[in-house]
């Protein structure tokens, strides 16, 4: 009997997605080049919508890869992996995403509130997954790292994305970027 056993690698994240209660697109970062193009990466989000929805497991094998999910109000959050990833690491970088962002957004994970939120989510997934490779599962650390980064005040989570700290980072950019000022 022949076990083929693989390479241990960091690269434990192909994916990272959140749809809507109709299986439209709200966020998705992909690691690899497993789905190329926006059309594929479409194809699959729907694929995995209609395979997931209406079920109450919180893990599927689906065209090859591990999918963990979590569904809230109106919004499906999925984490993908391989086939023979560990599910329990990328249910870690699941539970991390989803309370980082219950916490960000205080318990109201819906998708209105996401998407007025959406620089949060941004830095919250910079902050646990980089190219693959999980970062971090504390979601009390996300939340300080994110917090940390919006100090800075190039990039305010609030429902306002023009802020005068996102105003002034944004005049900052500009005129850096164009050589207009000092």
């Amino acid at each position: 009997m022949f076990i083929s056993l693989q390479e241990p690698s960091l690269y434990t994240v192909k994916a990272i997605l959140i749809l809507d209660n109709d299986g439209d697109r709200l966020f998705a970062k992909y690691y690899d080049d497993t789905y190329p193009s926006v059309k594929e990466q479409k194809a699959f989000e729907k694929n995995i919508f209609n395979k997931t929805h209406r079920t109450d497991s919180e893990i599927a094998l689906l065209e090859g890869l591990t999918v963990v999910y979590k569904s809230s109000i109106d919004l499906y959050f999925y984490v993908i992996g391989s086939s023979y990833e560990n599910e329990l690491m990328l249910m870690a970088v699941l539970n991390c995403l989803f309370d980082s962002l219950s916490q960000m957004l205080r318990k109201n994970v819906e998708k209105r509130a996401l998407l007025e939120n959406m620089e949060g989510l941004f830095l919250a997934v910079d902050e646990i997954v980089d190219g693959g490779v999980i970062l971090e599962s504390d979601p009390q650390q996300v939340v300080h790292r994110v917090a940390l980064r919006v100090s800075r005040g190039c990039s305010p989570p609030s429902p306002h994305p023009l802020t005068l700290q996102g105003q002034t980072c944004y005049m900052y950019l500009r005129v850096g970027a164009y050589g207009l000022g000092y």
